[in-house]
């Protein structure tokens, strides 16, 4: 099967879409657990107020110390919540050790060559996932085909969208990419997400990848196994 749309803008989930879950619920997450007390000690910003919200979405006391809330995040984890603040903190940990080469990311084979594709004719590309934009970066310039960046516009988080299961998210997103929603088409393997931006009049295709959390699912929208089954023109 091959699915068609005329739009300008594509926009990519990640995981189950892109990429495999169980590597980023595997190596990713195994990466990031041992780090967390780290840096939550950290004199910084960004982690001060990562801080403050881990202890108000986890109910613990504010004299709570990065140990336990380290742990309790770390619960989070295993429940796989979409916690921002444990995004943000994830997204430097796991940009820390992509710099530094110790982790890598992975793209389905047919993912890549299908994005430098569409970058050539003229389609823009914009990423939007639960993962902190921290993350995000990283983990398309790390790419095993290669930099993968230079074929990305913009990335959208929940902090910097909203949550992906809301239509106003994908109405925050046409408005910074000042595209027309009927133009703009989001590529997700989760059925709610699907509902989500085709209530914000966006075009979607699903992607139902063997193996992965969401196949087989009732998507409202026509699903797919592979980016090879997907055809976008201007």
């Amino acid at each position: 099967m091959t699915v068609s749309a005329t739009a300008d803008v594509v926009v990519l989930d990640i995981e189950g879409t892109t990429s495999a879950a169980g590597f980023i619920l595997g190596d990713l997450y195994d990466y990031a657990r041992p780090r967390l007390d780290e840096v939550l000690g950290r004199d910084d910003d960004t982690v001060r107020a990562a801080r403050a919200d881990a202890l108000a979405e986890t109910g613990l006391d504010a004299d709570a110390s990065d140990a336990e809330i380290a742990e309790a995040l770390r619960g989070l984890m295993a429940a796989d919540v979409k916690s921002t603040p444990l995004k943000t903190l994830q997204g430097i940990i796991w940009a820390e050790g992509f710099a530094a080469g110790e982790i890598h990311s992975q793209f389905f084979d047919d993912v890549p060559p299908r994005l430098r594709t569409w970058h050539q004719d003229g389609i823009r590309l914009a990423v939007y996932s639960s993962g902190s934009v921290a993350s995000q970066v990283p983990w398309f310039r790390h790419a095993p085909q290669g930099d993968l960046t230079p074929l990305v516009e913009d990335f959208f988080d929940t902090v910097k969208a909203g949550p992906k299961k809301e239509s106003a998210s994908f109405d925050r997103i046409a408005a910074a990419l000042d595209v027309a929603p009927g133009r703009a088409v989001f590529l997700t393997d989760h059925p709610d997400e699907v509902t989500a931006a085709l209530a914000a009049g966006w075009q979607v295709v699903a992607l139902d990848r063997a193996g992965e959390p969401w196949a087989g699912a009732d998507f409202a929208a026509d699903a797919v196994a592979s980016f090879d089954e997907i055809e976008v023109s201007r």
